[in-house]
C-alpha cells in the first residue's frame, strides 16, 4: 500500500505507525519483544490487538510525561518561591540604605543611574571652594 492514496497527514501518520514495527511499545509493556508489521492481509482482530498494544505504550509514555512534568513544575515552583523571598530580602535592604543616605549620596547615585532622568527634587546644599558642605 503506497502513502500517496491517504489525503492527510493524520491518514498517513497512522499508516505508518501500523506499519512500525511494535517490538519498542512491547519492551514498553514489559512483554515480550515482538516484532510485527502489519500489512494489507492482516485480520481484523490482530490490528485490534496491536492498536491495544499501541494504545497501552502511548498510555504509558503519557503518563511518565506528565510525571516528569510534574516534577519539574514542583522544582520551577520553588525556585520561584527562593527568587521571590530574595527579592524580598533585597528590597528591605534597599529601603534600609535609602533611609540610611544622606541626600548627598542618594543623588549621586541617581545620577549614576539614569543620567538622562531628572534627579528627584532634593534640597540643594551649597557647596564651598574645596568641596565641602557649607
Amino acid at each position: 500500500m503506497s502513502t500517496e492514496m491517504y489525503q492527510t497527514p493524520m491518514e498517513v501518520a497512522v499508516y505508518q505507525l501500523r506499519n512500525f514495527s511494535i517490538s519498542f511499545f512491547s519492551s514498553l509493556l514489559g512483554g515480550d519483544v515482538v516484532s510485527v508489521k502489519l500489512d494489507n492481509s492482516a485480520s481484523g482482530a490482530s490490528v485490534v490487538a496491536i492498536d491495544n498494544k499501541i494504545e497501552q505504550a502511548m498510555d504509558l509514555v503519557k503518563n511518565h510525561l506528565m510525571y516528569a512534568v510534574r516534577e519539574e513544575v514542583e522544582i520551577l515552583k520553588e525556585q520561584i518561591r527562593e527568587l521571590v523571598e530574595k527579592n524580598s530580602q533585597l528590597e528591605r535592604e534597599n529601603t534600609l540604605l535609602k533611609t540610611l543616605a544622606s541626600p548627598e549620596q542618594l543623588e549621586k547615585f541617581q545620577s549614576r543611574l539614569s543620567p538622562e532622568e531628572p534627579a528627584p527634587e532634593s534640597p540643594q546644599v551649597p557647596e564651598a571652594p574645596d568641596g565641602s558642605a557649607v
